[in-house]
């Protein structure tokens, strides 16, 4: 999936290049390529579909020269993740009723890839023999009120656990709770089934988006597909998979695993993951001088200099257009404020 904005990465990511398409850590490739590269050591080329909107398709043949452009699908707007997931369901249903398939974001962190490719290939092996909906957990390393959580039902014996329920970003006392019981999870938003299994669920609980794009059945890889899917994709909610699924059907599970990962969701994960300098700074290209300055993250233009005195736990983030002096505690804040920014229609900033 790599059709968002974002807009919690604002104003580093903007509505014409977003964050997956950002060499964002530094290491010479944008999150796109990372994850791409990444799943090359799952499935071969002509397995891996990029689900984006419209207005990137050239981004993604610029980032990813050698994809097929038949494996990019393309929606015509962003009605969140349950649409395009039943998109590309669809799609894949069309071409093997018995795939199997896996949903990623294309903008996250992994720092163990070895064992990112070991659980996956995993989790295929099992959804081949179960017919669940296998979302990845994550083994929180600390109380983040930034994630969602999933608690699950321990079974000894088994890597494989019933989900009880989701819940979306808790406050830090709960996070705290949550930690302290054992049974809970990040969600990572990787999901694992069989095409047939996630339809079915589709069509059990999310009828409405069932019905719109089971109508594109006689179009689904032929020349008529994109007319369809431009035609009738803005009809369907805009919903979660999570809400729309995840949280109603009777058959989730899920697969608690220790990668590394981070959804570089915000400025703070980024801090997290990333190497810290002299007072525990995070500084990415320009020159700077800092005094009594501490546990803050700055990106800067490489031929800009920043000088700063007396600033903790903040965000500096200068772009062309825009300077972001932020506390990294409010960090939530700035998707709202790119949302302000839209309805106030001051697009160059956005």
């Amino acid at each position: 999936m790599a059709g968002g904005v974002g807009s919690r990465f604002w104003p580093q990511s903007r509505q014409a290049c977003p964050k997956q398409f950002i060499d964002i850590m530094g290491v010479g490739k944008s999150l796109l390529q990372l994850t791409y590269e990444r799943f090359l050591k799952i499935a071969p080329e002509k397995n891996i579909y990029i689900v984006t909107n419209n207005e990137y398709k050239d981004l993604i043949l610029e980032h990813l020269p050698n994809i097929d452009t038949a494996n990019i699908l393309c929606e015509p707007s962003r009605n969140n993740t349950a649409p395009c997931i039943a998109y590309a369901a669809f799609k894949m249903m069309k071409l093997d009723p018995s795939a199997r398939m896996v949903v990623a974001p294309s903008d996250h962190f992994i720092l163990n890839e070895q064992q990112f490719v070991r659980d996956i290939k995993e989790s295929l092996e099992v959804v081949a023999q179960r017919d669940i909906l296998l979302t990845l957990g994550i083994t929180p390393t600390r109380p983040d009120t930034g994630y969602g959580y999933i608690n699950y039902e321990y079974t000894p014996g088994s890597k494989i656990c019933k989900v009880l329920r989701f819940t979306e970003k808790p406050v830090h006392e709960t996070a705290v709770a949550f930690l302290e019981e054992g049974n809970y999870v990040w969600n990572a938003g990787i999901f694992i089934w069989n095409v047939s299994t996630i339809l079915q669920a589709f069509k059990t609980y999310a009828k409405d988006v069932y019905d719109i794009f089971n109508e594109g059945l006689p179009y689904y890889n032929t020349p008529e597909e994109q007319q369809f899917i431009n035609t009738h994709y803005g009809n369907s909610p805009k919903i979660s998979i999570d809400y729309a699924i995840m949280e109603k059907a009777d058959n989730v599970s899920t697969m608690p695993v220790d990668f590394g990962w981070s959804d570089l969701g915000t400025w703070a994960s980024l801090y997290h993951v990333l190497e810290k300098k002299d007072n525990n700074n995070v500084i990415s290209e320009g020159e700077h001088q800092l005094m009594e300055t501490a546990d803050c993250i700055i990106r800067l233009p490489k031929d800009k200099m920043a000088v700063i005195r007396g600033l903790s736990d903040y965000i500096v983030v200068d772009t062309e257009n825009v300077l972001l002096i932020y506390p990294k505690s409010l960090e939530q804040e700035i998707k709202k404020i790119a949302e302000q920014l839209k309805d106030n229609q001051q697009h160059a900033y956005l």
